[in-house]
């Protein structure tokens, strides 16, 4: 298992929809994202920014790498890239944040 947090960055006044995208998420894709071995995952938003903080953890034969190319993937993209910054295919621009501190 390991853990992965990174930063990303929603469009100005765009934080109530992509919490109401996220608490209507697709089934499949929730099931994608579990079949890749990602669980314990959670965002965090910085109100005053708009930056994203998300964490999550990677069972150890994840296929999170898999993941561009599965066509429910590339559709929550798509779906996602009017709020929030991304790369030129839709995938959103991520910053990784690095490790600091734990409490076991």
């Amino acid at each position: 298992m390991t853990s992965h947090a990174f930063r990303m960055q929603l469009k100005p006044g765009m934080a109530e929809e992509y919490r109401r995208r996220h608490d209507e998420i697709w089934p499949e894709l929730a099931d994608l994202l579990r079949e890749a071995g990602i669980y314990d995952y959670s965002i965090f938003l910085d109100p005053e920014t708009g930056a994203l903080f998300a964490t999550l953890k990677l069972r150890d034969d994840h296929k999170r790498e898999d993941l561009p190319s599965r066509p429910v993937m590339r559709r929550w993209w798509d779906h996602m890239a009017d709020i929030m910054e991304v790369q030129p295919d839709n995938k959103p621009r991520e910053w990784p944040l690095v490790p600091m501190f734990y409490l076991a």
